[in-house]
């Protein structure tokens, strides 16, 4: 049987627009933008199939409203000042001599993976590259550059895209992202983020599947 373009560049798009949400959520406190894309009808057959419910945003309540409360914990959840959790790969592995630590072996390691795969940072960038929303973005862009490649009927490159994808999600997202969902499951008092932590699991343990081989 031939390739079904149409269908795989689809799925690929599914994918790189599920990963960019992730990312979006956990980079920075939402914005009205982001509430308004999340209660779009379009998204609750996508929510409901990877089994979360974001009933508290889709409630009849204004934007703002749900920023200022998600924003507080946010800021309580990722940022401190007191005990927080750090969203980053390398404090959830322990690469460096038994050690967590920021800017050590696995930070570099992302850092060359992505720009090995041929993308770079924006200049005004400061982060760390190891930052869930930055994995996240990373696997966004690929799946997108499938997507394009599908399109294009350039079956070849696509796959290729695709076996970045695998080596990305084997090698790093799946080694720390499942540990990192269950703590913010845990430790939040809010039911977006704790139910966006299982759309995070259950996506990731959906990529496993596809893309085992």
């Amino acid at each position: 049987m031939g390739t079904n373009w149409k269908e795989s560049a689809e799925s690929a798009k599914f994918r790189s627009n599920i990963y960019g949400l992730l990312a979006t959520v956990f980079r920075k406190e939402p914005s009205e933008a982001l509430i308004k894309e999340l209660r779009d009808p379009r998204l609750a057959g996508v929510f409901q199939d990877l089994g979360v419910d974001l009933g508290e945003v889709l409630k009849d309540i204004p934007e703002h409203e749900v920023v200022e409360t998600l924003s507080i914990e946010f800021t309580r959840l990722f940022i401190g000042p007191k005990d927080h959790i750090s969203a980053h790969e390398s404090i959830f592995t322990q690469l460096d001599g038994g050690m967590s630590a920021l800017w050590g072996t696995t930070t570099v390691a992302v850092k060359s993976f992505i720009e090995t795969a041929g993308l770079d940072y924006k200049q005004e960038f400061t982060g760390i590259p190891d930052h869930i929303s930055v994995e996240l973005e990373f696997m966004h862009k690929l799946a997108q550059w499938e997507a394009e490649k599908w399109e294009q009927k350039e079956s070849k490159s696509a796959e290729y895209c695709q076996s970045i994808q695998r080596m990305f999600l084997e090698q790093h997202l799946s080694c720390w992202l499942p540990r990192f969902c269950e703590e913010v499951m845990d430790k939040t008092s809010v039911p977006f983020y704790r139910n966006m932590a299982e759309l995070t699991r259950n996506f990731m343990r959906f990529e496993q599947q596809s893309t085992a081989h």
